[in-house]
């Protein structure tokens, strides 16, 4: 009997390898690592074949764990496996569920938020993976998706029981394609036809999970390291970490290989400080957040040649994943990565998603300068992506265009004062003030109401003229204005 009241068989035989207990719960499984000598094993019949070993897991910070129950969409579910892939911008962990014993799902991170996806089966066949460009549209049972990442990626680890197991080390395509409700369509070259899975965003309490690894009782296996370029000691909090700075030099260190051999570097100079230290936790929308990573960007708008500048804040909470805290001269918000990808006009004047229609505040291209503390991506000083800002109110969207993947970001608008009060700084709260707060600003160095305001001293000074030219019997005049069109590029904030 599993937990939820949920009747699974079970089928237990010994390993070939150390002669431990191997144990299938699901009767989607086909394969299995033994806890015990990490053995694979592969099930025929009533038997079960060694065919080699697994590599050991790299640490995982995440609540999650095998056997932790859950329910989706009023089904009763168990983590049973889990598989971990590596590419060249770094690795991230699939939890494979088995639903009620018959049926599997995939319970992932995306971009630092969790993804539950189902099998998806397709009414044609898919396309090649070299077909899918990054930023193309396809269409797949009635539905469009926009194609965000085709990536190359191998199998490194596993653990549990599996319904499949790719060949170890061995690379294949891995296609990600997003639509306008919020659903994320994956495509798996690792058989033919490939697999396809269908998912959409959860937060891990909505699961109702029980039996996660207990705060107070997970390893804190800190990885500690020299710098590359200074010797000095570097420590790796987050496990999924693939970028980290070095505090004593502010050497950008890769760390998408993991640490081990010669690891990359990049030295900054010219350091920034960020107003919010790293480490530093605060209360934002209920939530505690600590602040893990930093950077500075800058932007220009195409044909331009005036710079803006902004901050963006990586935000950790340990069943929320990541959020950004962005920093810019017309004001605060906070955004994360959305699961689906919106759908723009082909002008790029809106975008829709979730049912809402966004307007294009600014086009940009933007290069990243300056980084500090850990980040779930590889980020690099000179980084560079072309942004697209909408906004609807004070609701915001955002997409980042890279070489090979499109990420999206939505989120909202926050005060500068309960920013300042969030991180206990509300003693400095001054310094957070931004354009957004000024009366005549919208943002820019020359707002609207600025304009506004401009315009009607404007009128006024041509009725006085106007009367003191009719009172002194001069004759009639008139003024012609040449137009043109006023462009807020001065501020901005673009985010992954």
């Amino acid at each position: 009997m599993a937990e939820n009241g949920a009747i699974q068989r079970t089928y237990r035989a010994p390993c070939p390898g150390c002669g431990a207990p191997v144990e299938f719960r699901s009767a989607q499984s086909t394969h299995a690592v033994c806890a015990y000598c990490r053995s694979t094993v592969v099930r025929q019949g009533e038997t079960l074949a060694r065919t080699g070993k697994m590599a050991e897991l790299f640490d995982d910070f995440s609540p999650l764990q095998l056997f932790a129950s859950g329910r989706i969409h009023d089904r009763p579910f168990t983590l049973i496996g889990r598989l971990q892939y590596g590419y060249d911008g770094g690795r991230w962990t699939e939890w494979i569920a088995t639903l009620d014993g018959d049926r599997t799902g995939i319970l992932s991170e995306d971009n630092g938020a969790f993804v539950f996806a189902l099998p998806f089966d397709l009414q044609r066949d898919a396309p090649s993976a070299a077909a899918l460009r990054v930023g193309a549209t396809s269409a797949f049972n009635g539905q469009s998706y926009t194609v965000t990442s085709n990536e190359q990626a191998a199998l490194i680890s596993a653990q549990g029981e599996l319904p499949r197991l790719p060949e170890l080390g061995r690379r294949f395509a891995v296609v990600e394609l997003r639509g306008d409700n919020g659903q994320m369509l994956s495509l798996e070259y690792d058989t033919d036809p490939p697999g396809a899975w269908i998912g959409r965003a959860v937060q891990l309490e909505d699961l109702q999970l029980t039996g996660l690894r207990d705060e107070s009782a997970k390893e804190e296996k800190a990885r500690s390291f020299n710098c590359p370029n200074c010797g000095a000691t570097v420590t790796v909090h987050l496990a999924d970490s693939k970028s980290i700075t070095c505090s004593s030099c502010n050497s950008i260190i890769d760390l998408s290989q993991g640490i081990g051999g010669e690891l990359r570097h990049a030295i900054q100079d010219e350091p920034v400080q960020p107003l919010i230290p790293l480490g530093t936790v605060g209360q934002l929308q209920g939530l505690d957040w600590q602040v893990v990573g930093f950077q500075h960007r800058m932007g220009v708008a195409p044909g331009d040649d005036e710079h803006f500048g902004w901050s963006e804040y990586l935000l950790f909470n340990r069943k929320r994943g990541f959020s950004f805290l962005v920093d810019a001269e017309d004001g605060w918000s906070m955004v994360r990565p959305t699961t689906g990808a919106p759908t723009m006009d082909k002008d790029g004047s809106k975008a829709t998603y979730l049912g809402k229609v966004y307007r294009q505040l600014y086009t940009y291209n933007a290069e990243t300068s300056y980084v500090a503390g850990e980040f779930y991506w590889q980020v690099q000083r000179g980084q560079r992506t072309f942004n697209r800002d909408f906004a609807n109110g004070p609701a915001l969207l955002s997409m980042e265009r890279y070489a090979s993947e499109i990420t999206w970001s939505s989120g909202s608008k926050i005060d500068s004062a309960l920013v300042a009060a969030a991180f206990t700084l509300a003693g400095r709260k001054d310094m957070f003030k931004r354009n957004d707060a000024l009366p005549v600003s919208a943002g820019s160095g020359i707002g609207c109401g600025t304009i506004i305001l401009v315009v009607v001293v404007i009128i006024i000074l041509l009725i006085i003229l106007s009367t003191c030219s009719s009172s002194s019997g001069g004759s009639g005049g008139g003024m012609r204005s040449s137009g043109g069109s006023y462009g807020g590029y001065s501020s901005g904030g673009g985010h992954k």
